[in-house]
Order: structure tokens, then sequence, then C-alpha cells
């Protein structure tokens, strides 16, 4: 019997070089990482606690934390931080456990409530005009076949529809559109049966937004959630946990919010007969809403693409003012006109609440001067969005989320800072936790060189970008393609490809030409691609094998340093006596970096070079403490050394 073992051998008997996967998997190579990291899981898991572990690239993290969380046999989530790692974890890791195991695994994957077909929205969208609008009604006949023959409402299972296609917004539930048990299809919801599955499973296989969302939920006015109650958490890809808890932990209000909320409205009064819509009284308060949204949004300072800006309240004058308290009033109406129908329709409840819900969330904005949050404005491409964040997210996890957990593990391959996880572990406030940091399997020195370009101008000087794309130029010469260009900025990164354009004879490829999944597909299939990219390519991104073998990075990758929430964070250290660069803005950089960095080696016959075009990185002291968290890649300090390394694999 296992129980009887020491967990030493348990461990042993699944993970060591004669265990139950040398017997499943052709050419296992147990990792000494690998088990002791799975050891130390078990520990807390069953003694409580908290761990945060970093295992490097190759440890295989993922069986490492998923056999222990199983032979505990209580419920455990575990907490990802993408989608596609949910679906490895459910559809290749959890087959191969169960034949390790020799018994069925009961496992959830529960996705953001976008992903699900909503059907009461869908019903609405029916019953209403839109239906009729060519866009809308050539791809209806899709969503109704799909509607008789899902499961689980997933979008992943409709493959007939393009990954952005809008009418896929028309139908999908979310957290503002969903309504509960009252909804007259609560039965039959998808979210409803998915979670009536997860309370029967022993694994639930969630990601970081929908358990933020979730905890959120639990906290606000909801009261509850949508994941089942738990007490022992896993968080996968731990580095992404403040960013994604400030998201949920603030507010944000945009104007495809105010528009969807428009929308929904009138086709909630449609699905009562069109008797509500022809009311000249709701006619003019949507006609009225649709116009104050334009104008507030429009009113709002727009910064570049990309960045934020600070919103201090003392600019809400003159213009501004008027458009701000025009959109309320118009909010105001709405919300007194569907309470005052509520009882004719649960979808017209709903946009009562959610009306108040947008006010009360601008108010909350418009409220962050000296206080626990930091008011900003943010632009995406054509989107501006105006929004509040909490300068500190520790606090917050600690009281509301560890310390009502019997066990949690936090995890990544990137999350100590010269070789130290103090950074990480007070940023989520985790105190007092098991700290473990273990090596990656791989050879470093043979697999990976580095190469800074010590020679370049600094990024600020006005020759550096033409000076940078020659430096380009020369790396890809070397490799013959096969790189990742990735830029801190979308205009450097737009520059670089202009510039290379005509001078490249390699397939190039940019974001946002296609989604980044076919972007990555078309890198990987062509086997000589160049690909610029910016931030969202740094991390999550698998390419292993010969077709990535070179990674640019173009400069560190410090915030910008006119976030207004990285600058509030830094002040608020400064009042305390502390360096906001060294406790902050430096380990986040080497966080970063160590992301980036971590493209090339994603397997033992991986083989490339990492070539960096700062010159910060080896003339400014702090430079070492970035170097010092890199994995120990050979140095490469010239051309002819780059040269050299890549033709001894040749």
């Amino acid at each position: 019997m296992l129980s009887s073992l020491p967990l030493s051998s348990i461990i042993e008997n699944f993970l060591g070089p004669n265990g139950r996967f040398s017997e499943l998997l052709e050419g296992y190579e147990h990792r000494e990482s690998q088990i002791a990291m799975a050891e130390a899981v078990h520990d807390v898991l069953v003694r409580g606690g908290k761990l945060v572990v970093e295992a490097g690239t190759g440890t295989d993290k993922t069986m490492a934390y998923l056999l222990p969380a199983l032979l505990t046999g209580d419920r455990v989530i575990v907490s990802t931080g993408t989608r596609n790692l949910q679906d490895q974890i459910f559809e290749k890791d959890l087959p191969l456990l169960e034949r390790a195991l020799g018994r069925p695994i009961r496992a959830t994957v529960m996705k953001g409530l976008t992903n699900y077909l909503c059907l009461r929205r869908t019903d609405e969208l029916l019953k209403s005009a839109r239906a009729e609008e060519p866009a809308i009604k050539k791809k209806l006949p899709l969503i109704e076949r799909f509607m008789g023959e899902t499961q689980t409402g997933d979008r992943a299972e409709l493959r007939e529809l393009p990954e952005d296609d809008p009418v896929w917004g028309h139908v999908a539930s979310s957290t503002e559109t969903r309504i509960g048990p009252r909804c007259s299809f609560h039965e039959d919801c998808y979210i409803t049966r998915m979670r009536r599955r997860a309370e029967e499973s022993e694994l639930i296989i969630v990601n970081h937004h929908l358990f933020f969302a979730d905890l959120a939920m639990r906290l606000g006015r909801a009261g509850t959630g949508i994941i089942p109650d738990y007490e022992t958490v896993i968080f996968d890809e731990a580095h992404q946990i403040e960013d994604t808890a400030t998201l949920f932990f603030g507010v944000q209000v945009t104007r495809t919010r105010a528009e969807r909320l428009h929308r929904d409205a009138a086709r909630a009064a449609e699905a009562k007969g069109g008797a509500l819509l022809v009311q000249s009284s709701l006619r003019t308060i949507l006609d009225d809403l649709k116009t104050k949204t334009t104008e507030f949004f429009a009113a709002l300072p727009r910064p570049s693409e990309g960045r934020r800006l600070n919103f201090d309240p003392s600019m809400l004058k003159g213009h501004l003012k008027d458009a701000y308290l025009a959109f309320d009033t118009a909010l105001e109406a709405l919300e007194s006109h569907a309470s005052l129908h509520a009882i004719e329709s649960e979808a017209l409840t709903q946009i009562a609440r959610r009306a108040s819900s947008l006010r009360d969330d601008l108010a909350q904005i418009l409220d962050a001067v000296d206080g626990p949050s930091v008011a900003w404005v943010a632009r995406d491409r054509d989107s501006v969005s105006l929004g509040a964040s909490p300068l500190e997210i520790g606090p917050i996890l600690e009281s509301h989320l560890f310390e009502s957990l019997h066990a949690a593990v936090l995890t990544s391959a990137t999350l100590s800072v010269d070789d130290d996880l103090e950074f990480i572990s007070g940023r989520l406030g985790v105190r007092d936790g098991i700290e473990l940091i273990l090596p990656s399997p791989f050879d470093y020195r043979n697999q990976a060189g580095l190469y800074i370009a010590r020679e370049l101008p600094e990024p600020r000087h006005p020759d550096y970008l033409d000076d940078a794309a020659h430096e380009v130029k020369r790396l890809i010469e070397i490799t013959r393609g096969g790189a990742f260009v990735l830029t801190t900025s979308y205009r450097v990164m737009n520059f670089l490809r202009q510039e290379l354009a005509e001078s490249l004879p390699y397939p190039l490829l940019i974001q946002g030409e296609a989604p980044k999944a076919e972007l990555l597909e078309r890198f990987r299939e062509s086997g000589d691609a160049v690909l610029f990219a910016t931030s969202s390519f740094w991390e999550g991104v698998d390419v292993p094998g010969a077709a990535l073998r070179l990674v640019i990075l173009d400069k560190l990758p410090f915030g910008a340093p006119d976030d207004p929430l990285l600058q509030a964070r830094g002040r608020r250290l400064e009042e305390r006596g502390e360096s906001a660069f060294r406790k902050l803005s430096l380990p986040d950089a080497a966080l970063n970096l160590k992301q980036g960095f971590g493209r090339l080696i994603r397997t033992r016959k991986d083989r490339g070079i990492v070539a960096i075009l700062d010159p910060r990185l080896v003339k400014k002291g702090y430079g070492r403490v970035l170097l010092r968290s890199l994995p120990p890649a050979s140095r490469l300090n010239s051309f002819a050394e780059v040269e050299a390394f890549w033709g001894a694999g040749a």
C-alpha cells in the first residue's frame, strides 16, 4: 500500500528513475528538482501553510504539484496563468496521471464566464431586432446548432466561429450579465452545470482571471462566487498574480462596458414583446445614454497607445465635468426606469443593477485621492478607459485569501530576484511561508549564449534605434532567422519591423496582423521566420525546437516611469524610507527579463542565443542584480564570440 510508505518513497514510486512514469513514458528522464518540489508540495498540503517555490524551466512543475494534490484526497483548486495551460493539464497531464495512479480522476476545468454561452442572452438576441442585422443573422444558425450539440457551452468547441468574431459578445455569459438562481434559464445554464460538476470534483482547474474575479465577487456585493468553496489552492505562474488581482480588486469603466449596457437594456425590453421599448420614455433614455456615453469618453484625456496616465480628480472641471454629470444622469435615468419595470423581467433587474454599479465605479474612481487606490486613464488601440487600482495587493490577499486557507502553493519558473524570493512574497502578502528555489535541469552554459550589446548607445540616445536595427540584422543573419524580436513598446516594434522589411530574406511576422495562436503556428511551420512583438510575447509563449533559436530583447523591461500606479507605489515606499528603485522597479524588471530570456530554451535539446540590446546591463551597477537573476548561459562579448558559439552547435 502506498499510504504505508514514507513520503519520499511514495514520490519515488512515481517520479523516480524506476517509477511508474518511467514505465509509461518512453525515454523518461527523472529530475531531482521535480522530486524535491513534489515532496515539498505534498508536505504543505498535508500539514497546512504556504509554500513559495521557484522551479526552473524544464522541471515539469505541473506534474510536481498535480501528483501530491491527488495523493492528499482533498479538493484542490489549481489556478493557472492561461487557458492553454488549463487545457494541457486536463487533456494531457491528467490522463497520464490516471494511468499512473490506476484510477479515474474527478476533475473539472472552469474557465472565465465569457468562454460560455448564455442561454438567456441568446434567447433575448433571437427575439430582438438585432437578430435581423446581416452580420448577426449570418452567424445565428451556427450558434443555434452549437446550442443543440454542446454539453458544456464552451466556446472552444465552436471552432467554426473565428476567435475574434464580435457575435460571441452578444451571446456570452459574464460576471456583469449573470443573474444567478433568479434566472429562468438557471437550471439549464452551462455555468450552473459546470459548478455542479466542480462540486463533485477532487481537482478544479481554473485560471487566475476566474479565480480573482470569483474572490472579488465573494467579497463584494454579490457575496457568493462561481467556484465551489475551497481550503487548498495551488497557483501556477504565480508571478502573474499581482497584476491579475490588482485588476479585479480595482474598478474600471470603459466605453465598451457602457455600450454593452445600452445594447442589453434595449434587447431586454424587446424580449418582453417590444411593449417597453416603444415607450417614448425608454427610447429617450436609451438615445440620451448613447449620446452622453460618446461625449464623456471623448472628453477624457487620451494617452498614447498601451499607456496609462494619472487621472487626478481635480481634472474634473469644465467640459469634462459637464460631460461626466450628464453621463451619470443618463445612467441614473436608466437605473430608475429598469427598477420600475424589474418585476416584469429578471433581465431588467440586472440592467438596473449594472447601471447602478457603473455609477458607483465612476464615483469610486473620482474619489481615489490620497487613499489606498490611484486613478488612471488608459488607451488600448482605440478604446479609452478610466480606472482606479489598489496601491498594494499584498494586504488584501493576506487578509482575504491566505489567512482563510489551509494550504497554498505558489510556483513559477520566475519568482526569485538575485536568488531571493523576498520580493514576490512581500508583494503577494505571503507571510511565514516556506521558500524554495530549485534549479533547472537544462545545461544553460552549453545550450544558451547571452550576448549584451555593450557598444550600443543607451536607449534614450537619438542614435539608439538606428544602431539597434543594424544590430538586430547582424544577429538574425548569424542564425539565419528563427528569431523573436521582443520590444518594450509598439513604437520600437513597428520601427524595427519597417526598418528591416527590405533587408531580411526571411518571413517577417508582427504582433497584431493575426491572432497570437496563428502567428505562433506560422512561426513554427516556417522554421526561419522573424517575429516582432511586445510584452504579451515576453511570457507564456512556448516554441520548443529549432524554429526559435534567437531571442532579441530591445532593452531592460523597466516599467514606464510615468505609469501612475508605479509612481504611486514608488512614493509609498519612499515615504517609508525605502528605495522605490531597489524595492520595486529593479526586482520587477528582473522578473520580466527572466521571462523574456525564458522563451529560448524549452527542452534539453534546444540551443540558441539571447541578445539584449541595452548596454546598461553591464555599465550600470544595478546590472549585476539583473545578470545574477538570469540562467547561467555562456557570456558572449562580441559578434565573433556569437558566431563561434553558434557555429559550434551547427
